[in-house]
């Protein structure tokens, strides 16, 4: 029997053909050259250094027929890592080269200043914070001499914290390390104190202490908005407390020219407080933090560097403006 073939499998004629999904369309690639383009026009439109633009030529110090009695003046800014402690050292030992007898005041209980000229504050027995709450301790039985001719310090430590608070209920409290300095002003020409970074009373104390005032301040948006919050105070403790007081200058740190931000946030100081901002910059540079590893300022850490320059040509400028 003939075995019969099997049907062809074919498709049905009413039933649709499957759909096939469309390829998506290929994206189109952003130019990285017209991603950057806004980037390189701001760059191209702020090319020019606002810094080296108002560099004119500083004055060379008198000579003095004598010392004393100091002019005090209080490096100040409530928000930290600016650079006070650093340009207090620098500027102090600046002034020193230039036959300035020249005290340094400590006057964070973090001690930063103490160390950064190798000191460690505790294995101090003495202290600022002695002079200020010890009816028996003097500024002269706390005095340290540096490794920098012609300058010493008053150390600190952590025992200067519970000093704002004891100092709450004493008479008089806000002219405390005004009564300490006192006695010690004729044997120098500068006193330099490096404020903790705060608006407390430690700090009120030293801008009652004061004749100056110059600010430090970090070319970076946070730290500019700052500054009104700290002359507020400043105007207060001039009409309260201390009608010699004035802002010396306002100075420029950690400045870095190749960026815009720095750039626009300096522009933006000079154009709010005009001449009161020093012209000495002083950038940003691994230098600095070197210095603090060695227990010495950077005139004699590293004397031909480019920051090494700008705290002398600071330290003139600071003379120029006493005169």
């Amino acid at each position: 029997m003939a075995r019969e073939p099997a049907d062809e499998a074919l498709p049905f004629d009413d039933e649709p053909a499957p759909e096939v999904a469309p390829e998506p369309a290929p994206r189109k690639r952003r130019s990285r050259r017209k991603a950057e383009g806004s980037t390189e026009s701001r760059t191209r439109a702020a090319s020019v250094d606002p810094a080296k633009e108002r560099v004119r030529p500083i004055p060379e110090p008198v000579s003095l027929r004598g010392h004393g009695p100091a002019r005090v003046l209080a490096l100040c800014n409530q928000k930290g890592g600016v650079g006070k402690t650093t340009s207090t050292i620098n500027l102090g030992a600046a002034l020193a080269e230039l036959g300035r007898r020249v005290l340094l005041v400590d006057f964070d209980p973090q001690g930063a200043l103490s160390v950064g000229l190798g000191v460690y504050p505790h294995q101090l027995d003495l202290t600022v914070y002695n002079a200020l709450m010890e009816r028996r301790t003097t500024g002269e039985d706390v005095l340290l001499k540096t490794g920098v001719s012609g300058m010493d310090l008053l150390p600190s430590n952590i025992d200067l914290s519970a000093a704002e608070v004891q100092l709450v209920g004493e008479v008089a409290r806000e002219q405390a390390l005004a009564r300490v300095l006192g006695p010690l002003l004729p044997r120098y020409d500068y006193v330099l104190i490096d404020c903790q970074p705060s608006l407390g009373l430690l700090t009120i104390n030293a801008l009652t202490a004061a004749h100056g005032v110059i600010v430090p301040l970090e070319c970076e948006f946070f730290s500019l908005r700052g500054v009104a919050l700290l002359l507020d105070t400043i105007e207060k403790v001039k009409e309260r407390l201390n009608p010699e007081l004035k802002v010396e200058g306002i100075l420029a740190t950690m400045y870095d020219a190749r960026t815009l931000h720095a750039r626009e946030v300096f522009s933006r100081v000079v154009d709010a407080f005009g001449d009161t901002v020093f012209q000495t910059v002083i950038a940003r540079t691994v230098r600095f933090p070197e210095t603090t590893v060695a227990g010495e300022p950077i005139t004699s850490w590293a004397p031909q560097s480019p920051g090494a320059a700008a705290y002398r040509d600071l330290a003139r400028e600071v003379l120029a403006r006493a005169d």
